[in-house]
């Protein structure tokens, strides 16, 4: 539908100051904190009640000491008050719940907001999902998707590039900037959010040329760690069958400036979740003696599996007819 709510974050009415993710047809257990709001400034919030001194006793809020009765009507006018604010302030939050406490429809109004309070940390689920400390899987929630983590690889804690990723454990100093450290073998899972193509085999050939950019032109701060790029060969470009949907991948070999160059791949299919958003995995591999087998990429791709799912059908790099 033209009008449907787009894959993104949006407010979690049920965990007030967190943030869940919407993959375009339904909620998911993906959840992050909430970016701080703007600081806001105004008069400062009624108190509800009076002011307790440190000795304990309760302060007069008008009068003097033998002032009569004055004080504490005033005090009690102030408690009374706050009371009507919290009432209304009570009021206002059934109001926006449906008037029962239960959520209003979710954004644009196309789905109802969350009320589970599970997170995407929340492992290992009934259904036999690995969790996502385990060393040997990277989860990929969003899109419900794990993939084989290699012998000798390993998922960072933090990346540069915020997505999903695993590289090789050992790194060494970039041909093209000794002062940077460059990895053999990275691979990376995304969410293809910000496009409009909606066929597999179009976003691959689209999106190959941004995978061999990323990893053998420049980086994200634009330095040319390998040299940037001289030349590049198409290997591969085909259909295939990965965590039993049909997707497409594109393969180059591509030589650079400095250093052995690589191979570098990206595969597309639908997401095995909600509305099967395209999910974007990218490979970048070295060349030479030190880079990981090419055939790795296909054990990769081979282990691609639905979260909670042990087998499914299909192939290291099978051909789907169209």
């Amino acid at each position: 539908m033209s009008n449907a709510t787009p894959p993104g974050w949006y407010p979690d009415a049920a965990i007030p100051g967190t943030e869940r993710w919407w993959d375009g047809a339904a909620w998911t257990a993906h959840t992050r904190p909430a970016a701080p709001a703007p600081q806001q400034f105004g008069p400062p919030a009624p108190q509800f009640g009076p002011p307790v001194p440190p000795d304990g006793t309760l302060a007069r809020t008008g009068g003097t000491s033998g002032g009569g009765g004055s004080g504490t009507t005033r005090t009690v006018a102030l408690a009374v008050a706050g009371l009507v604010v919290v009432g209304a302030a009570v009021t206002g939050a059934l109001l926006l719940r449906g008037g029962d406490g239960t959520p209003e429809a979710g954004p644009s109004g196309s789905a109802p907001k969350p009320t589970t309070t599970a997170t995407a940390t929340d492992a290992p689920s009934p259904d036999g999902s690995p969790a996502e400390d385990d060393p040997k899987v990277l989860v990929d929630q969003l899109n419900g998707i794990t993939l084989p983590i290699p012998d000798g690889w390993e998922r960072p804690e933090r990346t540069v590039d915020k997505v999903l990723t695993m590289r090789t454990v050992d790194s060494y100093r970039c041909p093209g900037d000794s002062g940077r450290y460059c990895y053999h073998g990275t691979v990376t899972s995304r969410t293809a959010s910000a496009t409009d193509i909606t066929s597999a085999e179009e976003l691959a050939k689209q999106d190959i040329t941004a995978a061999a950019d990323g990893a053998y032109e420049k980086d994200l701060v634009g330095n040319r760690i390998h040299g940037g790029i001289t030349s590049h060969e198409e290997l591969v470009s085909e259909s295939v069958s990965v965590a039993g949907r049909t997707g497409y991948r594109v393969r180059w070999r591509v030589e650079t400036g400095k250093g052995p160059g690589g191979y570098v791949q990206s595969l597309v299919f639908p997401s095995t979740v909600g509305s099967e958003t395209l999910v974007i995995v990218r490979y970048a591999f070295d060349a030479g003696p030190d880079g990981p087998s090419l055939t790795l990429m296909d054990t990769i791709t081979k282990g691609i599996r639905p979260i909670g799912d042990s087998a499914t059908s299909g192939g290291v790099g099978s051909s789907v007819g169209p």
